[in-house]
């Protein structure tokens, strides 16, 4: 059975795209078949593993707006068991031209069931906006990961999102869970940083992961190679912290 991860928070520059890109490379790494939906117009996924946005004929935007098939957008990586479904930035406009069709936060879910069976998860990167791309992942998810950085505005808009998981659980997707609070660019040196977690695992018990993702020069310098990190540099501490994640996560779905 296909496990659906929507990797989403509004705010910008927390790590969605850093997590989306190395969870999945990991778990690949460890031989479960992963496909990553790249549903951010920005495209920072795709290129992550090695596709110029530029070159992409058929994304993302062409399997929700004109109900192409999605195995024709699928793309192999260079990582055996990692597949991508590309975006562009014609998705930027995906909005706007979806408004007047039926159901239109259902139209990622739609697309997705031609793979249904296929891959073990299915890992989608949504973009830093709660528009209706963003619902139409969290309709499609079977459950969310919010990464929150190690920040002073960590929390805020955060209970924004928590919101919107809440309407879409009761609307449109029931069975919508959260899968866990991820915390990233984790600095041991800050202060700042302790006191975050602090918060973070006061604030919200058991839904924080154990794994803390660091700040890491090889996360950082990993995408301008088009490589994820496991393949960049293995035992660097980003690479071996987003790999404790998967496992994490495999051991909370009972397949590991």
């Amino acid at each position: 059975m296909t496990k659906i991860l929507a990797i989403a928070n509004q705010k910008g520059g927390v790590g969605k795209t850093t997590t989306a890109i190395n969870l999945a490379a990991s778990l690949a790494a460890l031989e479960y078949k992963t496909l990553i939906v790249d549903a951010d117009p920005q495209a920072n996924s795709t290129s992550g593993v090695g596709l110029n946005p530029r070159e992409v004929e058929i994304s993302i935007y062409e399997c929700m707006v004109d109900g192409v098939s999605v195995k024709k957008a699928i793309s192999k990586t260079d990582i055996e068991y990692l597949d991508i479904l590309p975006s562009h930035i014609d998705l930027v406009g995906a909005e706007v031209e979806m408004v007047s069709i039926e159901r239109r936060e259902e139209r990622m879910k739609d697309s997705l069931k031609e793979i249904a069976g296929e891959y073990d998860f299915v890992i989608i990167d949504c973009s830093p906006s709660l528009g209706l791309i963003t619902i139409n992942a969290l309709t499609a998810a079977d459950s969310v990961i919010i990464p929150v950085q190690c920040e002073y505005f960590a929390l805020e808009g955060l209970g924004k999102l928590l919101n919107t998981i809440k309407i879409i659980q009761t609307r449109l997707n029931k069975q919508l869970e959260i899968e866990g609070i991820l915390l990233t660019m984790y600095d041991v040196r800050l202060r700042l940083s302790n006191q975050v977690v602090e918060e973070v695992q006061t604030h919200f018990k058991k839904i924080v992961f154990d794994t803390i993702i660091p700040r890491n020069i090889k996360l950082s310098e990993s995408p301008s190679f088009g490589v994820p990190a496991i393949a960049h540099d293995a035992e660097s501490k980003g690479a071996v912290s987003y790999l404790n994640l998967a496992k994490e996560i495999l051991i909370k779905n009972g397949i590991s």
